[in-house]
This record gives structure tokens, sequence and C-alpha cells, in this order.
């Protein structure tokens, strides 16, 4: 004998079956990176007193490169993508901090700015470059 399934979880969930919690939780996760980076540029570039200056502003020092970097190597694993997006992370702010030491202009706030830069520079080309049309899908029955 066949059973017909309930297609819907119990009401006190309100959400259907097959629906992936993931899909919720990326965009989610998301956010609130893009906010603690962005705290911690504010904090670095304004020069508060703040506990949570240092951990975020280290945040956005990783955080601003390696997804510039993660964003222009589309083609790449996931993980290929992620050890080469952290490395790349640390290389452009090493690169950063030896070039302004060895110029003589260090500063906290020139450091957060030329890295912000750097990663504006290196996501710029995979912003402007054209979406790929793909056809329209047809849906048959």
């Amino acid at each position: 004998m066949q059973t017909i399934g309930n297609t819907a979880l119990p009401a006190d969930t309100g959400r259907r079956a097959g629906h992936d919690i993931k899909k919720d939780l990326l965009p989610l996760l998301s956010g609130a990176a893009v906010a603690v980076g962005a705290v911690g540029a504010m904090l670095a570039l304004v020069d508060l007193g703040s506990p949570l200056r240092a951990p975020f502003t280290l945040f956005f020092l990783l955080a601003a490169p390696g997804a510039a970097i993660a964003a222009a190597l589309r083609t790449l694993t996931p993980l290929g993508r992620a050890v080469a997006a952290a490395s790349g992370a640390v290389a452009v702010v090493l690169l950063v901090a030896q070039g302004m030491l060895a110029l003589h202009v260090w500063s906290v706030r020139g450091g957060v700015a030329a890295v912000a830069a750097v990663s504006a520079l290196i996501l710029l080309p995979t912003a402007i470059r054209r979406p790929r049309r793909r056809p329209a899908r047809r849906w048959t029955s």
C-alpha cells in the first residue's frame, strides 16, 4: 500500500518541507561580516578608543582583500578559492604595510584606507565585467 506523504512540516515551524536553512543563513552571515568589517574600518578611520576596534579592524583588513580576491577567482573550487583568498589577503596587507613603512608614511588610518583602495581595485574588474547572458529557461510540463 502506498501512502501519500505530507509535504508540510508541523504548523509551529512555519516552513515547507525541503526548505534549506543554509540558503537563509548565508546572506545573513554575509551581511553580518560586511557590518563588522565596516564598523572596524570606521573605528580605525575616526580613531575611536573602543575595545572592539582592534578585532573589528583586523577582520576588515583580512576580509576586504579576501572577499575581493575570492570574487575575482570565481572559477576555482570553493576550497581552492578560500585558500587563495586567505593567502592573498595576508599578502595584500603585508605589501601595503611594507610599502608604507619603506616610504615612511605609515599610519593606522592610511593603512586601512590603502587596504580598502587595493581591495576596491582588485574587485573593480570583477564588478564591471558584464554578466554572461543565459538563454531563457523554458518550462515544459
